[in-house]
């Protein structure tokens, strides 16, 4: 099959084409001939050598793919319910939201033939690609290949990191910061959907506006704007009851400024450094919560956990077009350096997708 693999770490040109052998599904994972793959900032930091995969995974860089399912490997283990809880995993929120049902949502699970959006762990730049069957979902009605493959990797984060870690709740209020990217654009949607105030900062008016259309209430140019005081205005120097952050550094004081009290911070990247000066007393007075994760290293038994949520919770709201996926540019795949190239400038708005 062709593929991209990662000749040496270093930029975008080290990204190749490349035959590599077709693989085979092991237990209770299927094969998808993949129809376009999503291009994330994981995949730049591991095409730099700073994000390594996990043991037993491929070098073949790419989280997400969309794509029809070839071939089924034997039935894996049983994936309890209860066991997503004890990882950490969607259970508790779903028990909360389901009104009592414990959050125990039937699992959907892939047969042959079926169009599929799946989070892999890697391996999504190439024509064929293994996904667990718990981490694959359904191709919402109505969406191309292009528009599927940019889901799972950013739905997955923002629903595992905004409501099950940061526990958000119809009728309060979240900051997204980097609105304009991949994740924000998921939050900023997810959030205004489940009946949530919602503010974003990003880089420029262009970038800002398009968060504004996709629900937010005050977009923030952080360039040129404080938005921990615009924050505190808004609020009437309440603040926010959530705040997800890619950025990190010397942003998190600002951050705790802005939260409310019993408000809660959860990060999922560091770029602007991963070390900050937090003043502990404005913590241990607001009650607030810092917290974050990584997705790729969770266990499977999470990762389904999510994948039944994003299905029972997200994926009506897409069918119904409450919540649209937002693709910035397509490449072929043989362009991935190119797609890594146009990311790594920072001018896109929604998601960069390779077509395979």
């Amino acid at each position: 099959m062709r593929a991209i693999e990662i000749s040496a770490p270093g930029g975008p040109e080290v990204l190749r084409p490349a035959e590599r052998d077709r693989p085979r599904p092991g237990p209770g994972e299927v094969l998808i001939q993949v129809a376009a793959a999503g291009v994330n900032r994981p995949d730049i930091f591991q095409r730099m050598g700073r994000y390594p995969p996990p043991p037993g995974v491929t070098d073949i860089p790419g989280l997400e793919v969309s794509g029809r399912v070839v071939e089924i490997g034997p039935p894996g283990e049983p994936l309890p319910a209860e066991s997503a809880a004890q990882e950490g995993g969607a259970t508790p929120y779903l028990a909360r939201i389901h009104d009592g049902d414990r959050g125990r949502v039937a699992a959907w699970t892939p047969v042959l033939g079926d169009r599929v959006c799946a989070l892999v762990s890697g391996g999504g730049y190439a024509e064929y690609c293994v996904a667990p069957a718990p981490q694959c979902l359904p191709v919402p009605s109505g969406l191309t290949d292009v528009e599927a493959a940019s889901l799972p990797e950013t739905f997955f984060t923002v629903w595992s990191n905004v409501f099950d870690r940061a526990r958000l709740r119809p009728g309060e209020s979240i900051l997204v910061q980097g609105g304009a990217g991949g994740i924000g654009v998921a939050a900023i949607q997810f959030a205004t959907a489940f009946g949530c105030r919602v503010f974003a900062t990003a880089g420029t008016a262009e970038k800002c506006a398009a968060c504004e259309r996709l629900g937010a209430e005050r977009a923030i140019d952080y360039r040129r704007e404080d938005f921990a005081a615009i924050v505190r205005e808004r609020t009437a120097g309440r603040g926010v009851d959530v705040i997800l952050d890619m950025v990190g550094g010397d942003y998190l004081s600002r951050e705790t400024a802005s939260l409310a009290e019993d408000g809660r911070l959860v990060l999922i990247n560091a770029v602007g450094g991963t070390r900050a000066t937090l003043d502990l007393l404005t913590v241990m007075t607001r009650r607030l919560t810092i917290t974050g994760s990584t997705l790729r290293p969770r266990p499977l038994v999470v990762k389904a956990a999510i994948a039944r949520a994003l299905h029972d919770r997200i994926w009506p709201l897409v069918a119904s077009g409450a919540i649209r996926p937002v693709v910035y540019q397509v490449f072929p795949l043989d362009q991935a350096a190119q797609a890594h190239a146009t990311m790594e400038r920072g001018e896109h708005i929604g998601k960069i997708v390779l077509r395979v």
